[in-house]
C-alpha cells in the first residue's frame, strides 16, 4: 500500500495498492514508475504472482515460436507451472513435463491435459516436433531430452537454475544434438529486456508486469487453492519445507501484515536473528 509520496508523483495515489518489486521487508521505497497499481479485484497474495510470471514473460516476447506451435514446460514448480498458463493462454499448443504426481495433478486441474512424468523423446508424435521448450528444472538431463524432442531450429531456452549436478553425462552428448538437430540452445535470462519501454523497445519487464497484472485479475491465470499465505516469522521453517517438498500450496507468499500486527501488540520484528 502506497503510504508516503513524493510530491512530484502522478499515476499512484495514497492508499493505492501497488505490486513493486524488493527484498523481502515490510516496506519498500521505489520509482513511482516501478510501482504497478493492483487492478481491482485482484488480490495481493494473487497479484504478488506477476514477479514469477516475470521470470518467463521474457521468453514469451523473445522466442521464435508462434501462437499455434507446440511447445514444452520442463519442470511444473511455480515458474514452470505459470509459464505454461501464459503460453496456453497466447495461443500455443502446450505439453508439461513433471515427475512429481501433486505437481501434474495440478496442471491437470489448471486445464492441461497433455502432462507427462519424462520428456517423450521415443514418442514419434512428439520428438521433432516441439518448438520451443522452456526448461524449469535446472536438471542437466531434461536439457538433454530437451534437445531430442524440438525440430530443427527449434529452441531450448535454459530458465531453471542448475544448482547442482545431477547426472554423469558429458558435454559431447549435448554439442552433438545441438549440432545435428541444429538446436538454437540460450539462456532464459529475464533481464534481457529493458526495464521500461522506450520509442524502439515497445516491450519490456515492467510492461510484462502490466500484462501479468491484467492477466492475474481476469482470471486467465488459474491459482485457485495453489497458494499458501505464511507468516515471515517463519521464514526458516518455510525454506526447509520448500527444500524437502513438504511445503502445501504451489505458491507460499509471506504476509507481512503479520509482522505489523506482531509489532502492535509488542512482539519482535522477523531479522536474521529471529526469522
Amino acid at each position: 500500500m502506497a503510504e508516503e509520496l513524493g510530491a512530484e508523483v502522478k499515476g499512484v495515489a495514497k492508499g493505492d495498492l501497488c505490486f513493486c518489486m524488493g527484498p523481502h521487508r515490510s516496506f519498500q521505497q521505489l520509482d513511482a514508475r516501478d510501482a504497478h497499481p493492483i487492478p481491482r479485484g485482484l488480490t495481493p497474495e494473487t497479484a504478488v504472482l506477476a514477479r514469477l510470471m516475470g521470470v518467463s514473460m521474457t521468453t514469451l516476447m523473445t522466442t521464435a515460436a508462434r501462437p499455434g506451435d507446440r511447445i514444452m514446460v520442463t519442470g511444473a514448480g511455480p515458474v514452470g507451472y505459470l509459464a505454461a498458463q501464459m503460453f496456453a493462454l497466447t495461443g500455443y499448443e502446450v505439453l508439461v513435463v513433471e515427475p512429481d504426481e501433486t505437481r501434474r495433478r495440478q496442471v491437470v486441474l489448471s486445464g492441461l491435459p497433455c502432462v507427462y512424468d519424462r520428456t517423450p523423446v521415443d514418442d514419434a508424435a512428439v520428438a521433432g516436433k516441439v518448438a520451443l521448450v522452456l526448461e524449469c528444472s535446472g536438471h542437466e538431463q531434461a536439457v538433454l531430452d530437451a534437445c531430442k524432442v524440438v525440430r530443427k531450429r527449434g529452441e531450448v531456452v535454459l530458465v531453471g537454475v542448475p544448482w547442482h549436478r545431477r547426472t554423469d553425462a558429458y558435454a559431447h552428448e549435448l554439442l552433438s544434438l545441438v549440432f545435428h538437430n541444429y538446436v538454437v540452445l540460450r539462456s532464459g535470462w529475464e533481464w534481457e529486456l529493458p526495464s521500461h519501454v522506450a520509442d524502439f523497445n515497445p516491450h519490456s519487464i515492467h510492461s510484462g508486469f502490466d500484462t501479468a497484472l491484467r492477466w492475474l485479475a481476469g482470471g486467465s491465470i488459474r491459482t485457485e487453492d495453489l497458494i499458501v499465505q505464511v507468516d515471515p516469522h517463519d521464514a526458516q521453517r518455510v525454506y526447509q519445507d520448500l527444500l524437502h517438498r513438504r511445503a502445501k500450496g504451489l505458491f507460499l507468499v509471506f504476509d507481512w501484515t503479520q509482522i505489523e500486527s506482531s509489532q502492535k501488540k509488542g512482539g519482535q520484528p522477523a531479522g536474521p536473528g529471529n526469522a
